[in-house]
């Protein structure tokens, strides 16, 4: 991916199609989530760290990737009955098929072929946060039930250090997220817990009085550093889940 690629900042329509939360579903599915579908799910929902979220400015949420319950658990702790935001979804591509795809996209979520990424997938993440919004992106690239953060893929900081270069003072922040269910598959009446750290502010990765877009080198180097930091937050906040009786 060269930073010619994304260098564009303008947030077009063909943008605009990709990610849209539905006036009427959003408030709908947020609604059933917190009411319903996760009250009666589970057993017990524990929520950590909740004041390092915001209630405005760009953020991606970082979590990692333990079941599908995830991406219904992180709107129900971080949604808009917390902060008043809606949480814009990085997906693969297979996962916006049939009638679950049209469902993902009118709630926000946004396709990311995984093997070979298309330049508007990845230029609409950086509209998106340069709209000031919320994104999650699973930087472990992957569902893993061993309760082990596994290597970070590097996606989620280029994006980051991409938006915040081409949109000075922008003040995009990294949260990193933990999730960790009493058990590995989770079931009816299991319990779950997620906790957010402190956020990791991306600006301070790019060169001192950066005035320009960055080099393919800087990009790389910034974007490994950033990586790194974040797999040590995240690996803190499972061992801290992994260490202590949840339930």
């Amino acid at each position: 991916m060269s930073t010619a690629s994304l260098s564009s900042p303008s947030f077009n329509n063909h943008s605009l199609a990709l990610s849209r939360c539905s006036p009427w579903l959003t408030p709908l599915a947020y609604f059933l989530g917190e009411k319903l579908i996760v009250p009666s799910y589970f057993r017990q929902v524990k929520i950590r760290g909740q004041q390092n979220l915001s209630h405005r400015g760009p953020i991606i949420l970082a979590p990692t990737h333990r079941a599908r319950w995830d991406s219904i658990i992180i709107p129900y702790a971080a949604g808009r009955s917390v902060t008043g935001r809606d949480l814009h979804f990085m997906v693969t591509s297979d996962e916006v098929k049939g009638l679950q795809g049209w469902f993902i996209r009118r709630l926000g979520g946004f396709a990311v072929n995984v093997r070979s990424p298309s330049v508007s997938s990845l230029r609409h993440g950086i509209d998106l946060l340069q709209q000031a919004q919320v994104m999650v992106i699973y930087p472990e690239g992957g569902i893993f039930r061993d309760c082990q953060v596994h290597r970070l893929k590097p996606g989620l900081a280029r994006i980051a250090l991409q938006a915040e270069a081409q949109a000075h003072n922008l003040g995009i922040k990294v949260i990193p997220v933990s999730l960790r269910y009493d058990i590995p598959n989770p079931h009816w009446r299991s319990s779950v817990e997620i906790a957010f750290g402190p956020a990791l502010d991306v600006s301070a990765y790019l060169p001192t009085q950066q005035k320009r877009p960055l080099t393919a080198e800087e990009l790389k180097t910034t974007a490994r550093q950033l990586t790194d930091d974040l797999t040590v937050d995240l690996t803190a906040l499972s061992d801290h889940q992994n260490q202590r009786v949840l339930f």
